[in-house]
């Protein structure tokens, strides 16, 4: 039984990631039919009825890098800083939750933000953000004197800031634009926006809870309080904030004609995003195109490919490319520490 649920997730994964490709690339290869016969090219049109495997990924290949190159150096600039913004917010998730065990005094904002850089730039690149991301915080804060019960408190109120934002701001967008689920599935737009009233409710609810100061559960010593109002009132701002960075990255990378709108693109992320953790997709690898390709049918897939492609590459793979010496770097600071210590 046990063999059999540590094969299960990564199964799921792997077959969703391949069901989601699969889907894509037709998807891809009917658009670029499609443009061959609007441009009225019979040469082109003929060479992707007949082209193979290869020679398809090619050619879409080919046009995915034509969208790229049409995207505008103001459009790269605006996703750039829509990155940053989203990994100052995912810093503040730790000092936030620093803040709730007291135990902001001592570790700098520096250390905070290389710290949270490092754990979101692998997590989200392997997935399993729970568990990678928390072998990286543990490592780093218990440098800092925090126990392993204080680093454990601190992944899941992390991972809840996360989750609370996602609520949050999915409760505004079915509210808002409740007809965003429909290419997705057959539910009633009443129904999406008393599914967006109920997510806000929520919220309303965990924040009363604060107000009314629930006494601390204590587990074999270990006090766990419930989170003070100095603490939900920074969540409240700190973890819409991470996600609205993250879809500026794709919005801003969109080209204008057919876009939806910065809400429906806020949605689609929020929508994809989620499907691609509880699906335990490094990354949301296909989940993620085929939602957004989805809930944009009156924009070019290749357009929305590549959009996302730019969001991959300035979120997880410059990130995750820059955490790699961080790793390194600290690994072997520890390593002289302990020698320094041992002689």
């Amino acid at each position: 039984m046990k063999r059999l649920k540590e094969v299960f997730w990564p199964l799921v994964g792997l077959i969703a990631v391949a069901w989601s490709l699969k889907v894509l690339y037709s998807k891809l290869r009917d658009e670029a039919v499609k443009g061959a016969k609007a441009s009225a090219d019979a040469a082109l049109e003929a060479k992707i009825d007949s082209a193979g495997l290869l020679d398809s990924l090619a050619i879409i290949a080919s046009q995915l890098g034509a969208k790229l190159a049409a995207i505008p150096a103001q459009g790269y600039l605006l996703a750039g800083l829509s990155t940053l913004f989203a990994y100052w917010a995912l810093a503040w998730y730790d000092r936030i939750a620093l803040i709730h065990l007291n135990r902001e005094k001592g570790i700098s904002w520096l250390f905070i933000t290389v710290c949270s850089f490092v754990t979101y730039a692998i997590s989200h690149n392997i997935g399993g953000s729970v568990f990678s991301g928390g072998m990286v915080r543990y490592r780093a804060y218990t440098s800092k004197g925090l126990s392993a019960a204080e680093v454990a408190v601190l992944v899941a109120l992390c991972s809840f800031t996360f989750a609370f934002g996602t609520i949050v701001l999915g409760g505004i967008v079915f509210l808002i634009e409740p007809h965003i689920v429909k290419p997705l599935a057959p539910i009633s737009e009443l129904v999406v926006m008393l599914i967006g009233a109920g997510m806000l409710a929520f919220c309303a609810l965990y924040t009363v809870g604060s107000w009314l100061k629930f006494k601390p559960l204590e587990i074999r010593g270990f006090k766990l309080e419930y989170p003070g109002l100095h603490i939900v009132w920074r969540q409240w701002i700190a973890a819409p904030m991470e996600l609205l960075g993250a879809a500026g990255i794709i919005y801003f990378a969109l080209p204008e004609a057919g876009n939806p709108g910065f809400l429906i693109v806020l949605g689609a992320f929020l929508l994809s995003f989620a499907a691609g953790l509880l699906l335990q997709v490094p990354g949301g690898v296909g989940v993620m195109e085929i939602v957004f390709v989805k809930l944009m049918p009156g924009m070019d897939p290749a357009a929305v490919v590549a959009a996302l492609l730019v969001w991959r590459l300035f979120y997880l793979l410059i990130p995750l490319a820059m955490s790699i010496p961080v790793v390194l770097f600290f690994e072997k600071s520890q390593m002289g520490k302990k020698a320094g210590d041992a002689g």
